[in-house]
């Protein structure tokens, strides 16, 4: 599911977690995000590449 859509490696995937709070990701196919719902915030993926910063991230609404 996730690296046909967003050409990222599964297991790679599996390795990441959010920068701020070491909590698990999931993947948001229609947007193409990374969710961290502990920090309450969803980083993006482009070309294919999570963009892992705070800085770059989306905060998620209530």
């Amino acid at each position: 599911m996730i690296a046909r859509e967003a050409g990222i490696d599964p297991k790679m995937l599996e390795l990441l977690v959010c920068p701020l709070t070491k909590g698990r990701l999931s993947y948001d196919d229609e947007r193409q995000e990374l969710v961290s719902e502990k920090a309450k915030l969803a980083y993006p993926i482009r070309d294919g590449v999570p963009i892992m910063l705070a800085s770059e991230a989306r905060p998620l609404e209530d």
